[in-house]
């Protein structure tokens, strides 16, 4: 795209594109947090305020939790590269924050693929693509495992109003849809972002076992520590439930909002009307799910995009791609 233009005009429109994600992204950080028609700002900061959330306890455990999650996340990243080159842990954390920055307020956390793959060489990005891609499917998959055995005791423990039948029969054309792709994959020209179905999977076998299992480890462990975090929040905010009971509607609240295809800054709305329904069966008040929810985002999700954002906007293209 910028190959044949001058060395200034090309810096200047990658500085053009590197400030756009950025302000795009405080923007809808700054609407989402102001205008939330579900819960008033100034509610929210009293209720933070009333629950003491501002604590030095209650702080420091909310950012080591987030912390974590994304260590375990930029471990993830670090590992999965490894098998095209070998980055630190630094250079894993900046692509990680940079990339989602950009994927914020893109559908589906596109923007995540397009700034991770910039950070290398040409002869390198189909398979960052794909590696980014198993990334995202692997922490699926842990969403999905757990949500999946927590939805199924959760439906049975509480009398709820969702149709088992009809979520039984999406399974099932689920899997019935995937087993004609899987079967006509040799006979067709079936892609997915781009790449054939048979190139993903021979490019998947290539891939030592052993960082598939760290990988899948990594995810696991991503996956108790923000659900954890969630249940810590519910003990902040003072509600009285059992870490077991707490997990089964977080689990649950995983699964279903993860499959509902959103732009990541939309996801606190998404998570919130999915949160309220469901812990809405076992009690828990409006305000405290739709704080927690909230806040969930903001620990996991805004400040480390504002972090990222510095890292996106020093991103120099001229520099030697790893």
């Amino acid at each position: 795209m910028f190959g044949k233009l001058p060395y200034k005009t090309k810096q200047f429109f990658f500085v053009l594109i590197k400030l756009s994600i950025v302000v795009g992204a405080f923007y809808f950080i700054y609407q989402k947090l102001t205008t939330n028609e579900n819960l008033d700002f100034d509610v929210f900061v009293r209720l933070l305020k009333e629950h003491h959330v501002f604590s030095t306890k209650n702080i420091i455990i909310l950012l080591f939790l987030t912390s974590l999650n994304w260590c375990f996340e930029i471990m993830k990243w670090q590992n999965l590269v490894s098998v095209v080159k070998n980055i630190s842990f630094f250079e894993a954390l900046k692509q990680s924050l940079a990339s989602l920055t950009a994927s914020l307020f893109t559908p589906n956390r596109v923007g995540e693929y397009g700034v991770k793959a910039v950070y290398f060489s040409k002869g390198f990005r189909k398979r960052i693509l794909l590696l980014n891609l198993l990334s995202n499917i692997t922490q699926m998959s842990a969403t999905l495992l757990f949500g999946i055995v927590g939805f199924t005791i959760f439906y049975l423990k509480y009398n709820t109003t969702i149709s088992l039948y009809k979520i039984a029969r999406f399974i099932v054309l689920l899997f019935v849809v995937a087993g004609f792709v899987l079967l006509g994959r040799k006979y067709s020209k079936f892609q997915i972002r781009g790449f054939s179905l048979e190139k993903i999977i021979n490019f998947l076998l290539e891939i030592p076992k052993s960082i598939h299992a760290k990988n899948i480890i990594l995810s696991i462990l991503r996956y108790l520590v923000f659900s954890f975090q969630f249940y810590c929040l519910l003990k902040i905010f003072g509600v009285d439930i059992y870490y077991f009971n707490a997990m089964l509607v977080i689990s649950s609240m995983y699964l279903i909002s993860s499959i509902i295809p959103t732009i990541l800054i939309l996801d606190v709305v998404v998570k919130g009307s999915v949160a309220l329904f469901l812990f809405g069966i076992v009690g828990v008040n409006t305000h405290t799910i739709l704080c927690i929810v909230t806040l969930m985002w903001i620990l996991n999700f805004a400040i480390p995009s504002i972090i990222g954002s510095a890292y996106l906007l020093k991103y120099n293209y001229k520099e030697i791609k790893l």
